[in-house]
């Protein structure tokens, strides 16, 4: 056999589209998907963290409260303490909110860049699309399906249910409370009756429940509009 005859072994043919051929790209993708792994991770400490210290100052005010209405016999001062206490409490109650929505929303951006890794993922190695359980596009009916309330096949109902499940959720309902608490009590220090205290309460308690829901709700319909979609789901490319 000569040296003409000798047949030279073919390049390996790289998988996927040109621009993730470059060996470095797997390492540089990997590196960013732990990275949002990461970030999501301290969403979800920073989730149970700041809920748990904010039962806490709840519960021990109230355990305050009530050694206070004990020593002092619920005098004419008590209704005042007790404002001041719950006006704490619901500014960090309302505080706490803030921040965990503020969270969920940077939750909300490392699972849209996850999907996008797990596009190019897939790109790479077409093959292995059925074994990727979750989703690969970005748009934000895919991110929520993370969360098994995307897809626009669950209702209003179901979606508002699994809305108060959440800590957001949780503590909204929790600063309600408060606020209707701190309302009839503001009646009461200034001489109102237990009536006018418990429609007090319940109407400020209501009142504050919606106007936090439609800012929950405003705060992600923003995040929406301008949400930058780079790999819309495959039946709506084209």
């Amino acid at each position: 056999m000569t040296d003409g005859d000798q047949s030279q072994p073919e390049p390996a043919v790289p998988l996927g589209p040109p621009h993730l051929a470059d060996p470095r790209a797997l390492q540089i993708l990997s590196t960013e998907h732990w990275s949002l792994l990461t970030a999501r991770s301290l969403a979800y400490n920073e989730f149970f963290q700041r809920g748990g210290m904010f039962l806490t100052l709840l519960s021990a005010s109230l355990v305050a409260l009530g050694f206070v209405y004990q020593g002092s016999g619920g005098g004419p001062d008590f209704p005042v303490i007790v404002v001041a206490v719950l006006a704490l409490d619901l500014f960090v109650g309302l505080a706490t909110l803030g921040r965990l929505v503020a969270a969920s929303m940077e939750e909300f951006r490392a699972l849209q860049a996850m999907g996008r890794v797990r596009r190019a993922y897939l790109e790479m190695v077409p093959t292995l699309a059925p074994y990727i359980s979750t989703s690969t596009s970005d748009d934000a009916a895919s991110v929520l399906d993370n969360y098994a309330v995307g897809g626009g096949e669950t209702s209003g109902l179901l979606n508002l249910a699994h809305g108060l499940t959440t800590m957001p959720g949780m503590l909204s309902v929790l600063n309600a409370a408060v606020a209707g608490a701190l309302a009839g009590a503001i009646v009461v220090a200034f001489g109102g009756d237990s009536r006018l205290a418990l429609i007090a309460g319940i109407g400020s308690g209501i009142l504050l429940m919606l106007l936090m829901m439609w800012w929950g709700v405003r705060t992600f319909s923003s995040a929406d509009r301008f949400l930058e979609v780079r790999f819309p789901p495959v039946q709506d490319e084209g």
